[in-house]
């Protein structure tokens, strides 16, 4: 599918999502969060696709944040419905049952930190910067940011950055766990594409399982979502691919997956 502001690639598992309005900072206008959502309903069905990277175009940006002309003139029942567009987005993406990889590779505040944070985990090149700065236009985060962020550093570390809309730079993130590595520019998606390698050559039914376990959990109280844990490792001990793992495990080769 043609997409005006999205650029898709597929090659050995991975596909490539990357935001295509360098213009803007690739900013997220409604056109792109409708793109993005089309685009993660046909990746959910390709099974081309077993890993998901997600970044900008150029070297500037992720995706600097929404697109200020947009919201400058809009009333509270349409700025709502943006919101719920949004959020729509990044839980689409969040529960998407394959892995979503964040590659930050300049700034990402606003909707593109929310971007970057509904992905299952975030690696920075070293001129990244995130931050939701809303408060500063009269606004709050819409897309998700108030909530996951408080889930991902802590509740007064969320507080103090949505409060003070302050901008943190790559290292600063990755003190406070909000990427997981920082890279040189012109590292960052050879190494996000090495992680995904990894991630493509398992068990597509495991890793699924695995992110339902994590992202499910998150919301149950530990009993619960350790129960929950138990039912899912059930249900994969089940499967061909289990039983071929430790089979190949036992017999020390390299596993041959059939994602069943």
């Amino acid at each position: 599918m043609a997409y005006r502001n999205l650029l898709v690639d597929i090659a050995g598992g991975i596909a490539t999502v990357t935001v295509n309005r360098p213009d803007t900072l690739n900013a997220l206008n409604a056109l792109t969060i409708d793109e993005l959502s089309s685009c993660f309903d046909s990746l959910y069905h390709d099974a081309a696709a077993r890993v998901v990277i997600v970044t900008g175009a150029g070297d500037r940006a992720f995706v600097a944040g929404a697109d200020i002309k947009e919201l400058a003139n809009m009333s509270g029942p349409q700025a709502q419905q943006l919101a719920c567009r949004g959020q729509a987005l990044m839980t689409k993406i969040e529960q998407l049952g394959k892995p979503v990889i964040a590659a930050v590779n300049g700034f990402a505040l606003g909707g593109g930190c929310e971007l970057a944070l509904a992905c299952h985990f975030r690696y920075a090149a070293e001129n990244a910067r995130l931050g939701l700065p809303e408060t500063g236009l009269g606004l709050i985060p819409g897309y998700g940011g108030t909530q996951r962020l408080p889930r991902l550093v802590g509740k007064g570390r969320a507080a103090e950055l949505i409060l003070t809309g302050t901008h943190l730079t790559a290292a600063q993130a990755l003190a406070m766990g909000l990427v997981n590595m920082v890279l040189p520019q012109e590292e960052l998606l050879s190494e996000t594409r090495e992680a995904a390698t990894a991630i493509a050559s398992k068990s597509a039914v495991s890793i699924g399982l695995a992110l339902q376990a994590i992202v499910e959990g998150l919301e149950m109280p530990l009993g619960e979502g350790c129960r929950h844990e138990a039912a899912l490792f059930g249900v994969c001990g089940g499967t061909r691919d289990a039983t071929e793992g430790c089979t190949a495990f036992l017999e020390k080769r390299k596993p041959d997956f059939e994602d069943r």
